[in-house]
């Protein structure tokens, strides 16, 4: 098959809906924001951890799915960047107000993200994997060595005035908005078609024009910038942070989960799988606390084998069939 064959097939194959609203769906999001504001007033201190813990891992799923989704590159670092921003919490929140801790753990965010992308972006498959999964070890290992060498104690105590659950909520909704919007803006804009050419065939994508590298560079840093700010967010529900609770590994691989089983064809997909994930989870550390990783590596399994692609794939792959048969009649 020539490039040009080649690169003609994957422009057509990316340019599906790539997950754009209709007005129904505008009123549904719009409406379902509204509740999510209103719920905390109407429910308990349980129900308001529950709603936050949602709302945390609907952030980071959907920031996962924006690149790792489109460009099928399986990223395990999730949790590296939401360690990062915990931890400046940790270190700066004493010493700058509210605002420009944020501001800061975005900015580290951003060039821990650079960094990460100039040398991960250009490996693929299992090495991007692999990698990826040693970069969280590495920077625990790293902020171990500077506790306990230079700072003299492993683990941090959080004193900050944002600590309230109400207002860390606020935040987290914010956020949550904020990245959806991102995804809405990508399923429209040339960047996001770039990202989606990207993902059927890089190389073809080059030939069609892309700055493949850069491009994904791009996604990759703003869609990580999410993660750290999430990070940071919830960073002051825990009063006391270390290295093992800031980067735990089984983070990365429940956003992993809930983004594959939601599925990515749409920039929501992956919320849809927060829903049901987080409850299950909750649920389980609850009675069973001691039985958690195994039960999290079936329901990795069962989700790989029976919903490959997601309940949005089943929902698409269902409307396909029934075009098709509305038009064969």
């Amino acid at each position: 098959m020539s490039s040009g064959k080649s690169a003609a097939a994957t422009v057509a194959g990316a340019k599906g809906p790539g997950g754009r609203l209709s007005w129904p769906g505008w009123f549904f999001a719009i409406a379902g924001f509204v509740v999510l504001a209103l719920a905390p007033r109407v429910g308990n201190d349980y129900t308001t951890a529950l709603l936050i813990n949602l709302l945390l891992y609907g952030i980071l799923a959907t920031a996962w799915g924006l690149f790792c989704g489109t460009t099928r590159y399986v990223s395990l670092a999730t949790v590296a960047f939401f360690g990062a921003g915990s931890y400046t919490v940790a270190v700066l929140g004493e010493q700058l107000s509210w605002p420009l801790v944020l501001l800061a753990a975005a900015g580290i965010g951003a060039v821990l993200a650079l960094l990460v992308g100039l040398v991960t972006l250009r490996l693929s498959g299992t090495y991007f994997v692999i990698f990826t999964f040693g970069l969280t070890e590495l920077l625990r290992q790293v902020v171990n060595w500077y506790e306990s060498r230079v700072a003299g104690s492993i683990g941090r105590y959080v004193f900050v005035d944002a600590a309230t659950p109400g207002f860390i909520y606020g935040q987290l909704l914010a956020l949550f908005a904020l990245v959806l919007l991102l995804g809405w803006w990508l399923s429209r804009s040339r960047l996001g078609f770039a990202l989606r050419l990207i993902g059927e065939d890089e190389q073809a994508a080059r030939h069609c024009g892309i700055d493949a590298t850069r491009t994904k560079l791009l996604v990759f840093t703003i869609t990580s910038v999410f993660m750290v700010l999430a990070g940071a967010i919830v960073a002051p529900r825990w009063t006391y942070i270390d290295p093992a609770i800031a980067f735990n590994q089984i983070v990365s691989f429940q956003v992993l989960i809930m983004a594959l089983l939601g599925g990515t064809a749409r920039f929501w997909g992956p919320v849809l799988g927060v829903v049901p994930l987080v409850l299950l989870f909750e649920t389980l550390v609850k009675y069973f606390p001691n039985h958690f990783p195994i039960v999290l590596g079936v329901v990795f399994l069962l989700i790989v084998y029976a919903v490959p692609r997601g309940v949005v794939g089943l929902v698409v792959e269902r409307g396909r069939h029934l075009r098709r048969d509305g038009a064969g009649r």
